[in-house]
């Protein structure tokens, strides 16, 4: 038996079993080995040198967005729109075969997007190409979930469940356990406040499947199962997600309206022309501005201009910082601009609304914010000797048995 049919069976078997207080170890010990198989399936064969096929697309710019969808959608549409980039768009379904990249010029930052061939149900357990889709959906920042808001709403359902079977968490945060393995001890199980989901004998058991017999384990928060199993497999990725519901000009109002109000979600129509006919081709599409605004807010990106000392500061080329990519702390800023520079950082000046007035001599330990300007002093190389009265280095010795002993008197 394969490991999928292993993972239908396991996945009927909890299907048919009723969820009461007398069956959730059982249903837990059945998702740990679904998570288990699930990892082996993404597991390259053995004997492989571990490379595939997938799409050879090199990482460009200060940030990185994914484009995931059913086909036709209007992801290709909407990477023309956006970037320019002619991307093949027709009325029939997997016009779109490969990953075509392109490049949004967005507050003096450039952000690659990605415009990936369309996904279907199934793509987690390698039907189509899902598996290089969501592949390149990893390496990203980011995924715009574009949706067709005439179909029903199952379609985010089907698409989110097939990015959380592998590994891939939308719109959520890391669960607080605190999980670390060890040599000896047992297993030592702890939490800071009262557990609903989770007792000490079902995350026993859990760690039993995983053949974890000595473990220290610590829960700050009142975490579930599945967020057990998270911390345990350790190879889960957080990301941001927007919805974009494409199309709303074939819906009635109202229905745009209860799509807009819902969180982390964006209305467009890419045919749909905002006023006047001498609109260019990138203001061709309704809510065009909304969705760059909220994809910049994602992405948390902080632009940092320099300042050379005695000189006026540069606007035109800022250094442009990221959370989720290093930091956005003035010690980022530093091992952005060369990794040997902090050794000779004295203190920075730093002009914007991270400061409490301007300019403010920070440390390194210093929190940037967007549009802050910052120029760096360094210490200065101490001179040999000095000069004058304030001569610091004296020649003579420091101990008298060191002193030139003068030559006798001739008598």
């Amino acid at each position: 038996m394969g490991i999928i049919e292993r993972i239908k069976e396991i996945e009927a078997e909890m299907a048919r079993t009723q969820k009461n207080k007398a069956t959730e170890y059982h249903l837990g010990q059945l998702k740990a080995k679904i998570a288990k198989l699930r990892t082996q399936l993404l597991e390259p064969p053995k004997g492989s040198s571990g490379a595939g096929d997938g799409f050879e697309v090199t990482k460009f710019g200060h940030g990185r967005v994914a484009l995931i969808g059913f086909p036709s959608v209007g992801k290709s549409t909407l990477l023309t729109m956006l970037t320019g980039t002619h991307s093949e768009a027709a009325s029939y379904e997997f016009t779109t075969l490969t990953c075509i990249p392109g490049i949004i010029h967005y507050n003096d930052t450039k952000i690659q997007l990605l415009d990936l061939p369309g996904i279907i149900e199934g793509a987690s357990e390698g039907k189509g190409r899902g598996r290089q889709v969501i592949a390149v959906s990893k390496s990203s920042d980011i995924v715009l979930m574009v949706l067709d808001a005439s179909k029903s709403e199952g379609h985010r359902q089907i698409l989110t469940k097939e990015l959380e079977a592998v590994g891939l968490r939308l719109n959520k945060k890391p669960p607080r356990i605190y999980f670390k393995k060890k040599k000896t001890g047992g297993i030592s199980f702890n939490s800071t406040l009262t557990l609903t989901h989770v007792d000490e004998k079902l995350c026993y058991q859990i760690l039993h499947e995983y053949k974890i017999h000595n473990a220290e384990i610590l829960f700050r928060e009142d975490a579930t199962v599945d967020d057990l199993i998270d911390v345990i497999e350790g190879n889960r990725k957080y990301m941001k997600c927007i919805y974009v519901y494409n199309k709303i000009d074939v819906i009635g109002i109202d229905d745009v309206d209860k799509l807009a109000r819902q969180p982390n979600s964006v209305v467009i129509s890419c045919n749909l022309k905002a006023g006047s006919l001498l609109f260019d081709l990138q203001r061709n599409m309704l809510n065009f501005d909304r969705l760059l605004a909220k994809m910049w807010e994602e992405m948390g990106l902080v632009r940092v201009y320099t300042k050379p000392q005695g000189q006026q500061p540069d606007f035109t080329d800022p250094v442009v910082l990221s959370t989720d990519r290093g930091g956005c702390m003035v010690e980022d800023f530093c091992n952005h601009i060369h990794r040997n520079l902090i050794k000779d950082v004295k203190y920075v000046l730093v002009w914007g609304t991270s400061a409490r007035h301007h300019p403010q001599h920070c440390g390194l330990g210093h929190a940037l914010h967007d549009e802050d300007m910052v120029q760096i002093v360094k210490r200065k190389e101490k001179e040999e000797g000095g000069r004058g009265r304030f001569k610091s280095h004296s020649t003579d010795p420091a101990r008298i048995s060191d002193r030139e002993k003068k030559a006798p008197l001739k008598t």
